[in-house]
C-alpha cells in the first residue's frame, strides 16, 4: 500500500510541469504602437556601423524579431552586438546567427589601436605628470628640511625623544600632503579617499601586529618625560639590580653589579617598582646580633652604638643607634643601624666592617653571643644517675666557662666608594655613541 501511494505521489508531481505547459496558450507577442520592423533594422545597423567590432554583422528584421547574421571577432564582440539588438524598443527576440571568426588580426588590431591612443595620452599628459612630481618632491623636501631643524624644535621641546618624534611627525605630513596635492592635480580625487582608507586599514593591522613595539615605544616616551632614573644610577627594577646604562627607544640597558648586560622592556620598566639608590646618596645599613638573655640588652646598644660612632664612614647625623627586636629561647636579638655617603663610602664593606666590630666588642666587654640550643631526646637508651653522696651538698660547683674574647685585629675593610662598574658604564657611553633618552638637565620624577 506505501509503495502504490509513493508511485501515485511520482505521478502526480510528474504531471504538473506537463499540465503548466498545456495551460499556456502558443500566444504570438504583440507590441502596441511599437516601431515597425524597418525602423527597427535601420535603428540596429546604424549602431553596429559605428562599432568596430560589429561592423560586419547583419541585421533582419521580422515580426519584431531581430536575427543577427555576418560574422565579429570575438566572442566579446558577439555579445554586445546581441546585447545592443536586445535593449532596442520593440525587439521581442534575438536570433544569435554570428559567426565567431578569432581571427588573429581582427583581435590583435584594437588592441594595438587602444596601445597607440593610451600611448598618446600619456605623452600629451607628461606635464601635468611632470608638475604633480614636482610638487610631490617638493613638499617632501620641504619637510625634511624642517625636520632637521634642531635649532626651531628645541624651541618646542627639550627631551631628545619628543625632538625625534615630533621629526619623524614633520616628515610624515608632508610626505602625505604631497601624494594629496599630486593625485588632484592628475584629477585622480577618488584615489585619494581610496589610498587615505587603504592607510587606515593598514595602520589598524599594523597596530594588532606589533602592539608590543608600539606599547614599549609609549612607554619610552613616557619615561624619557618623568626620568624616573639617571644614567649610572644604582637601581632595582622589578627585583633586577644594576647601573643604568641607557634608556632607548625599546628597552632599559642595566649593568648588573657582576658586569652582565641586562635588557628589560620598557613596558615593564613603566609598570615595575623602581628603587634608585642613587637619588639619595645617604644610605642606612643594618645588621642583627643576639646577646644572651642574662646580659642587659641596653648596654649592648650602647656599646655597639659607641664602637659605630668611632668609625670614620658612619656618618654622625643620624647617628648610629640599635633597637631590640624580639627576646627568643635563649637570646635577645638587637638590630644596629648605620648611615653611610655612598659617594665616599662602599656599602656593603662598611656593613661588614661595623659588623666585625660591634661583635668584637660586645665579646671583649663580656657579653655573650649564644648559639641557638638544641635538645635530642634519645629513645631506648637509659642512664642511672649517680646517688648523691653524703657530702653532696658540700661539693663545689664548676664555674661556667665564658667565651675568651675575640683578639683585636689591626686589619680593617677597604670602605672607599666602590665606583668599578660605575667606571664600565660611563665608558660604554662614551665608546658607544648610541641614543640615549635619559637627560641630565632634564627636571627628575
Amino acid at each position: 500500500m506505501m509503495r502504490f501511494f509513493l508511485v501515485c505521489l511520482f505521478c502526480l508531481f510528474a504531471a504538473l510541469p506537463a499540465a503548466a505547459q498545456e495551460s499556456v496558450p502558443d500566444a504570438p507577442i504583440t507590441v502596441a504602437d511599437g516601431p515597425e520592423d524597418a525602423a527597427i533594422e535601420a535603428r540596429l545597423r546604424d549602431l553596429f556601423g559605428r562599432l568596430s567590432d560589429t561592423r560586419n554583422v547583419t541585421v533582419s528584421v521580422g515580426g519584431s524579431v531581430v536575427t543577427l547574421g555576418g560574422d565579429a571577432p570575438n566572442e566579446a564582440a558577439a555579445e554586445r552586438a546581441v546585447a545592443l539588438a536586445s535593449r532596442t524598443d520593440g525587439v521581442v527576440a534575438v536570433q544569435d546567427d554570428i559567426q565567431r571568426t578569432l581571427d588573429v588580426t581582427d583581435n590583435v588590431s584594437p588592441l594595438l589601436s587602444r596601445m597607440s591612443e593610451w600611448t598618446a595620452q600619456a605623452v600629451r599628459a607628461l606635464p601635468l605628470v611632470g608638475a604633480a612630481l614636482l610638487v610631490l618632491v617638493g613638499l617632501t623636501l620641504f619637510g625634511r628640511f624642517l625636520s632637521r631643524r634642531q635649532a626651531l624644535l628645541s624651541r618646542l621641546v627639550t627631551n631628545p625623544f619628543l625632538m625625534e618624534l615630533i621629526a619623524n611627525a614633520i616628515r610624515v605630513v608632508f610626505l602625505v600632503a604631497g601624494v594629496v596635492a599630486a593625485l588632484n592635480i592628475l584629477g585622480a580625487t577618488a584615489l585619494v579617499g581610496t589610498v587615505l582608507g587603504g592607510a587606515g586599514i593598514i595602520g589598524v593591522a599594523l597596530g594588532f601586529g606589533v602592539r608590543d613595539t608600539v606599547e614599549n615605544y609609549i612607554a619610552s616616551l613616557l619615561l624619557s618625560l618623568r626620568q624616573p632614573f639617571r644614567a649610572q644610577d644604582h637601581v632595582v627594577i622589578d627585583g633586577k639590580e644594576g647601573i643604568v646604562v641607557r634608556l632607548n627607544t625599546r628597552a632599559t640597558i642595566l649593568m648588573t653589579l657582576d658586569g652582565n648586560h641586562l635588557r628589560i622592556p620598557n613596558a615593564k620598566v613603566f609598570k615595575a617598582d623602581i628603587l634608585n639608590y642613587t637619588t639619595n646618596p645617604e644610605r642606612r645599613f643594618c645588621f642583627r646580633v643576639g646577646v644572651d638573655s642574662s646580659d642587659d640588652p641596653v648596654a649592648a646598644i650602647a656599646l655597639g652604638s659607641q664602637v659605630m660612632d668611632r668609625l670614620d664612614f658612619v656618618l654622625d647625623d643620624p647617628p648610629p643607634d640599635g633597637k631590640i627586636v624580639e627576646v627568643g629561647d635563649s637570646s635577645i636579638v638587637i638590630d644596629y643601624f648605620g648611615w653611610v655617603d655612598q659617594r665616599e663610602t662602599g656599602f656593603s664593606n662598611a656593613r661588614s666592617q661595623a659588623i666585625r666590630d660591634v661583635k668584637n666588642a660586645l665579646e671583649a666587654e663580656g657579653f655573650s653571643l649564644p648559639e641557638p640550643i638544641y635538645r635530642v631526646k634519645m629513645d631506648g637508651v637509659a642512664q642511672a644517675a649517680p646517688k648523691p653522696g653524703p657530702h653532696a651538698d658540700a661539693a663545689p660547683r664548676p664555674a661556667p666557662i665564658s667565651p675568651a674574647p675575640a683578639p683585636a685585629t689591626p686589619f680593617a675593610l677597604d670602605t672607599d666608594a666602590e665606583l668599578t662598574i660605575q667606571a664600565r658604564v660611563a665608558q660604554e657611553r662614551q665608546l658607544s655613541g648610541q641614543t640615549d633618552l635619559l637627560d641630565a638637565d632634564a627636571p627628575p620624577e
